[in-house]
C-alpha cells in the first residue's frame, strides 16, 4: 500500500514529523517498507540569480556566468542555450551530489575558465525527463533552499511516498483515510471530517440492474448504479494525476482516475461503463462455461462454470469485482457513463481471480474486504467529484440486492487487559481509544464499526487498545515461581539420562546420527523385527517399510554410506526409540554405538590397529557408570544373533537383568549391510538401569577403609573350554562382603596339563571392614573359593 505524505495530511490534521508518522506505523502493525522522500536528495541545493552571462572565449555553446549566491559571486561555465542574465537558477555548489549524473561536483576547468558549480537542469535532479535547458524559477530568493521554493510552489515533487506492508486482517488499511484513523487514534493528530457529497437526481436510470438467484448467495450481495450524462472526459486535474503517479500509477482520464483515486483513498473499487456500449440492462450472474471477455489489460479471458460476471443483453462485459471489459471501458468520447459500486463475496472473488489468474487493485481489496456500510456514499461521492470534474447531470440510483448487515457487539473487559496482554491501562483510556477508532460504547458493549472485519471477539478489542497503548511499553518481569525455593527439574530422570549419555559419547570422540525411525523389511528382519505389527501402512518407499527394532541397522547404513564415499575409520552412536509393535507405549529407550575399521590413522609408531570389543567395551561402560549403572555388574554371554556367537557379551546385574550388549557384529550382518572391515558396536538399555533409591542431589560420604587389604593369588586347571568368566563370577560369589575385586593375570595352555587343559591364574583382593584380617579368616576365604570354583568350572587348584 503506498501513499504520500500529503494524501495523508488530507484526512490527518497533524503536526508530526515524517519520522514520527513513520515509527508510528511500524509500531501499530502497519510496518513501514519503504520511503521515497525526494526533498532528501535535494536538501543541498539553493536558489540562486544570474547577475551576467557572456559568450566563452573559446567555444561557441558555452557561457561563462557571473551568479549571485548566498556565498557571494561566482563564476560558473554553463553551456544550456537558456542561460542568461535576470534569471534565478538551482544552483549545485562543489561538493554537491547531483543525483542525476550520479556525480560530486568539484571546482573546474573548462577550456581555460574556471567553473565553482553548475546550474541543475530537471533531469539533473531527477525531477523529470527535461533536458534542454536549465530550469528557471519564477520567484525565489537568492540563498532559499529549493526544497523549501517546491514545498511552496510545486509541493508534489517533494511530497514523501510511503509505503506499508499490510497484513490479511487488515483491509481498512488498504485506505488513507483507514491509515488515517490509526495514526489519529495513536495520538498524532485529529481526523478531518469527511467530504459528504449532495446529489439531486434528475432523471430515472435508463439503465436496470439485476442479480439473479444463483449468484445472490456466496456471489454479490448488493449491487448499486447510476446514470450520469453528459460528462466531458479528459485528462484529470495535476493534483490528481500527481497522487496517482507518485503511487505508481498510470493517470487515463477523469473518469478512470476518479475510480482509481477512490480505490485507494477510501478502499472502495468502483467501476464505470460507457453507457452508449452498454446493451440494455446489467445483469449479475453466475457463469455457465465457455464465455469470453476481453479485459481492460487488453487480454482475452474464457471463464469456467460458477464465476461470477456482470452482463449486458449482447454478453459479458466484466469480471465482477476484479476488472472491467474494454468494449465497455470508457475513452475520451465518453459522454455518458454508467457509475457501479458493489459488494461481492470475497471468497467467490478470490476463487475467480486465481482461477483467471488476474492479480488487480480491486480483486486484492475486495477479496480482503471492504466496508459493505459505505457502498451507497462511495457511489455518491464518486459522483460528485465526476460532476466536479466532468461535468454532467446524475440519474436516481439503481439498486439490486441488499446491503449485508454486519452489526455485531462484544463486551469491553478492561480487566483483561491487563491479563491477556500484561499492562495496565486505565479503563477511561480503553474506552478512549475504541471511539477514536470508530466503535461505538454503549455501556459495557463496544458496537464494532462496519470497516473492521478482523474484529470478531473480545479479545480483538483488548488487542486494538494494546496496540494503541504501543506494545513496545511491555516491560519485561520474570514469572512467579508456583513453590518457593529451588525450581524442581525440568527433565525427567529418563530425560536426564539421555543427555547424559549424549554428551558422554560424544565426549569419547562419537558422533551423533539421527536416522529414519523407519527401515527396510530386510534389515528389520535381520535385527529381530520385520513383522506385520510394526510395518506401515503408507510408507514413504519401499525402503522404509518397517519401524525399527534397534538403532544398529541405521548407523550401520550410514556407516556403509560414508564408506563408500571413501570414510574409512569412524565413531557414530544414536539415542532414540526402538519399536517392538505397533502400538502407542510398544517402544522402548536405546544408545547404540559402533566403530568401524582403525582406532587411529597410519603413523610411524604403528600404534595403528583394528577396533576390538574391549574398545566398545571401555565405551559402553563409560556410559554406563555417567548415568547412574551400579559399578559391580557380570558380563554374560546369549546375546541376539546379530552378534558374534564367540565374540560379545552382555552387561547384566543378573540372568534376566540386561544393561547393555557389547561385542563384533556378526559377519553375515555386516555383508548383507555393506560395512566393511572390523566393525564392533554396543546397545545400551538406559530403562533397564535401577533408578536411585535417593531422590535429592546430595552425594553420600566418602568411604576410605582403614584397614589393610589382602591380595591372594589362585591357579586353577580346568577344561580348556570353560570360559575365564565363569571363574571369575565363580570366584567372586565365594563372598561378596569381603572379596572387593576378581581379575585373572595369567593363562597357560597345553604343556604338562594336557591339551585339553589350561591354567587361568587369578587375583583375589579381600578388603575387611571392621576388623583386620588373620590368617585364619584368610585361609576361611580362600577355601570357599576353591570350592566355588571347583564347584562351578569342574576343575582343581594347581599344585
Amino acid at each position: 500500500m503506498k501513499f504520500t505524505l500529503s494524501w495523508l495530511k488530507d484526512h490527518l490534521e497533524t503536526e508530526a514529523t515524517l519520522d514520527e508518522i513513520l515509527y508510528a506505523l511500524t509500531d501499530l502493525g502497519l510496518e513501514v517498507e519503504g520511503v521515497e522522500d525526494p526533498a532528501a536528495k535535494l536538501a543541498g541545493f539553493t536558489l540562486a540569480k544570474v547577475t551576467h552571462a557572456e559568450q566563452h572565449p573559446d567555444a561557441d555553446r558555452l557561457r561563462v556566468c557571473k551568479v549571485a549566491t548566498d556565498e557571494g559571486e561566482k563564476q560558473i561555465v554553463c553551456g544550456a542555450p537558456n542561460a542568461r542574465e535576470g534569471i534565478t537558477v538551482v544552483l549545485a555548489k562543489p561538493g554537491d551530489y547531483v543525483p542525476g549524473i550520479d556525480v560530486t561536483l568539484s571546482v573546474g576547468n573548462i577550456r581555460g575558465v574556471e567553473s565553482h558549480g553548475m546550474m541543475a537542469s530537471e533531469r539533473e535532479l531527477e525531477l523529470s525527463d527535461e533536458h534542454d535547458g536549465i530550469i528557471e524559477l519564477p520567484s525565489g530568493e537568492v540563498g532559499q533552499t529549493f526544497v523549501d521554493w517546491l514545498a511552496e510552489n510545486d509541493p508534489a515533487k517533494v511530497d514523501p511516498v510511503i509505503e506499508i506492508a499490510i497484513t490479511p486482517n487488515r483491509p481498512d488499511a488498504l485506505g488513507v483515510r483507514g491509515i488515517a484513523l490509526d495514526l489519529a487514534a495513536r495520538g498524532l493528530g485529529t481526523m478531518k471530517p469527511a467530504p459528504e457529497a449532495e446529489i439531486k437526481p434528475a432523471f430515472a436510470s435508463p439503465i436496470g440492474i439485476s442479480i439473479d438467484d444463483d449468484a445472490r448467495e456466496n456471489g454479490c450481495e448488493v449491487f448499486a448504479g447510476r446514470l450520469i450524462k453528459g460528462v466531458k472526459n479528459g485528462p484529470s486535474p495535476k493534483w490528481l494525476q500527481d497522487r496517482l503517479r507518485a503511487i505508481g500509477l498510470r493517470p487515463i482520464s477523469a473518469l478512470v482516475d476518479v475510480t482509481n483515486f477512490f480505490t485507494f483513498d477510501r478502499n472502495r473499487p468502483l467501476h464505470v461503463f460507457d453507457a452508449d456500449k452498454v446493451k440494455g440492462d446489467l445483469r449479475v450472474h453466475r457463469t455457465k462455461g465457455g464465455e469470453t471477455l476481453v479485459g481492460l489489460d487488453e487480454k482475452e479471458y474464457t471463464f469456467g462454470a460458477g464465476q461470477v460476471v456482470i452482463s449486458d443483453d449482447e454478453g459479458v462485459e466484466s469480471i465482477g469485482g476484479i476488472m472491467g471489459g474494454l468494449a465497455t471501458g470508457c475513452t475520451e468520447e465518453t459522454t455518458n457513463v454508467f457509475l457501479e459500486a458493489a459488494v461481492w463475496d470475497r471468497v467467490q472473488i478470490a476463487y475467480t481471480g486465481r482461477a483467471l489468474k488476474i492479480n488487480s487493485d480491486a480483486r486484492y481489496r475486495n477479496e480482503r474486504g471492504i466496508d459493505p456500510a459505505f457502498n451507497m456514499e462511495a457511489l455518491d461521492l464518486a459522483t460528485q467529484m465526476i460532476i466536479d470534474l466532468c461535468g454532467g447531470e446524475p440519474s436516481e440510483v439503481v439498486v439490486a440486492g441488499e446491503v449485508p448487515d454486519v452489526r455485531r457487539a462484544y463486551k469491553l473487559d478492561t480487566d483483561r487487559v491487563q491479563s491477556l496482554v500484561g499492562m495496565e491501562i486505565p479503563a477511561e483510556t480503553q474506552r478512549a481509544t475504541l471511539e477514536a477508532l470508530g466503535f461505538v460504547l454503549e455501556g459495557d458493549m463496544a458496537q464494532v464499526p462496519s470497516w473492521r472485519p478482523d474484529v470478531m471477539g473480545e479479545a480483538d478489542l483488548v488487542e486494538e487498545v494494546a496496540r494503541m497503548a504501543s506494545l513496545t511499553k511491555l516491560e519485561g518481569r520474570p514469572m512467579r515461581r508456583p513453590v518457593e525455593g529451588i525450581p524442581a527439574p525440568i527433565l525427567s530422570p529418563m530425560q536426564k539420562r539421555e543427555q547424559i549419555a549424549r554428551r558422554t559419547a560424544a565426549a569419547l570422540g562419537y558422533n551423533e546420527c539421527v536416522t529414519y525411525s523407519f527401515i527396510d523389511k530386510a534389515s528389520a528382519e535381520m535385527f529381530g523385527g520385520g513383522d506385520d505389527a510394526t510395518m506401515l501402512e503408507n510408507p514413504i518407499s519401499s525402503e522404509m517399510s518397517h519401524m525399527r527394532p534397534a538403532l544398529l541397522p541405521g548407523l550401520l547404513q550410514a556407516a556403509a554410506r560414508n564408506q563408500a564415499r571413501g570414510f574409512m575409520d569412524m565413531a557414530l552412536f544414536e539415542c532414540g526409540p526402538a519399536f517392538h509393535g505397533g502400538e502407542p507405549g510398544e517402544q522402548h529407550l536405546l544408545i547404540s554405538g559402533v566403530l568401524v575399521g582403525r582406532t587411529v590413522g597410519k603413523d610411524v609408531h604403528g600404534e595403528s590397529r583394528g577396533v576390538d570389543l574391549y574398545d566398545v567395551k571401555a565405551d559402553a561402560e563409560a556410559i554406563l557408570a555417567a548415568i547412574g549403572a551400579p559399578a559391580k555388574v557380570q558380563i554374560l554371554r546369549g546375546a541376539e544373533g546379530w552378534w558374534h556367537p564367540g565374540r560379545h557379551g552382555k552387561i547384566c546385574l543378573g540372568p534376566k537383568k540386561v544393561l547393555g550388549v557389547f561385542g563384533e557384529l556378526h559377519p553375515k550382518v555386516l555383508a548383507e549391510m555393506g560395512v566393511k572391515g572390523p566393525a564392533v558396536a554396543y546397545t545400551i538399555y538406559p530403562e533397564e538401569i535401577p533408578m536411585p533409591r535417593k531422590k535429592n542431589a546430595t552425594r553420600p560420604a566418602l568411604v576410605v577403609n582403614d584397614l589393610q587389604a589382602v591380595e591372594r593369588d589362585f591357579a586353577f586347571v580346568v577344561d580348556k573350554d570353560v570360559e575365564a568368566l565363569t571363574l571369575l563370577n565363580a570366584a567372586a560369589g565365594a563372598d561378596k562382603a569381603l572379596i572387593e575385586d576378581v581379575r585373572v593375570f595369567d593363562e597357560f595352555i597345553g604343556g604338562a596339563l594336557g591339551e585339553d587343559k589350561k591354567s587361568i591364574a587369578v587375583t583375589v583382593r579381600l578388603q575387611p571392614t571392621d576388623k583386620t584380617l588373620k590368617e585364619a579368616d584368610i585361609e576361611a576365604v580362600a577355601a570357599k573359593i576353591v570350592e566355588k570354583v571347583s564347584k562351578a568350572t569342574g576343575g582343581s587348584l594347581r599344585g
